[in-house]
């Protein structure tokens, strides 16, 4: 049985009946987007709960094999070889993450699976895998895992999923090619993406956060 991850949690509203696992990027923690929970003004209507999640520390070879907290080693910039075995363990524990909302009354028609950078390619990989339907998947800054192997992979629970896609013009760390290539994979696929793009690096900016609120509100908003 995989070990829960720590996490920070904030809800928006006592008893939430929707959740949000939000993976960070590389070096970074589960504080990282911690701030950006009141900045997404979720309206009384939504009762969410947020959970960011920290990284295990690794060594990562990109870093000159320094530990920091990442979800799987980076070997290379730009692509290449990848660590499969890294991003398979972190699969489990996003899948673990879900289990824990699921014992919670959380049903999964009603988690979103969100993150950045790494993070948001262990989403991507993890959400288009599940084998029960979830809400969606955000995925910021970041690119497709493991691409060839999706179509071999895939969930048919979750081969309508909505994904949301964002990535910054200027971002020098996942150029945005790879990430429309990515884009371009999924759509083959038939997965309904809907992409943006922002003037910004490797970051998140202000329309985007407006951008990912309405997104959400769309999702997980009760029926009238």
């Amino acid at each position: 049985m995989t070990q829960l991850p720590e996490a920070i949690e904030v809800e928006t509203a006592p008893a939430p009946d929707a959740a949000v696992i939000w993976l960070h990027g590389l070096g970074a923690d589960g504080h990282d987007f911690e701030a950006v929970v009141p900045e997404l003004r979720v309206p009384s209507l939504l009762r969410l709960r947020f959970v960011f999640p920290h990284a295990p520390v690794r060594p990562v070879t990109l870093n000159m094999g320094m530990p920091m907290r990442a979800w799987y080693d980076i070997l290379q910039m730009g692509g290449g070889k990848e660590d499969e075995a890294g991003i398979r363990a972190s699969q489990a524990l996003v899948m673990a993450l879900i289990e824990q909302e699921k014992g919670r009354g959380v049903d999964p028609s009603r988690i979103v699976l969100a993150g950045f950078s790494q993070g948001g390619a262990v989403v991507l990989h993890t959400g288009l895998r599940h084998s029960e339907r979830l809400a969606g998947v955000l995925a910021l800054s970041t690119y497709l895992p493991l691409a060839r192997k999706l179509a071999a992979e895939h969930s048919a629970a979750n081969q309508h999923l909505p994904v949301f896609m964002a990535h910054g013009t200027q971002d020098q760390m996942i150029g945005i090619a790879r990430a429309r290539e990515s884009r371009a994979a999924l759509e083959s696929l038939g997965y309904p993406v809907q992409w943006q793009e922002y003037p910004m690096a490797h970051s998140v900016c202000g329309e985007e956060v407006a951008d990912i609120a309405a997104w959400l509100l769309r999702l997980l908003a009760p029926s009238p």
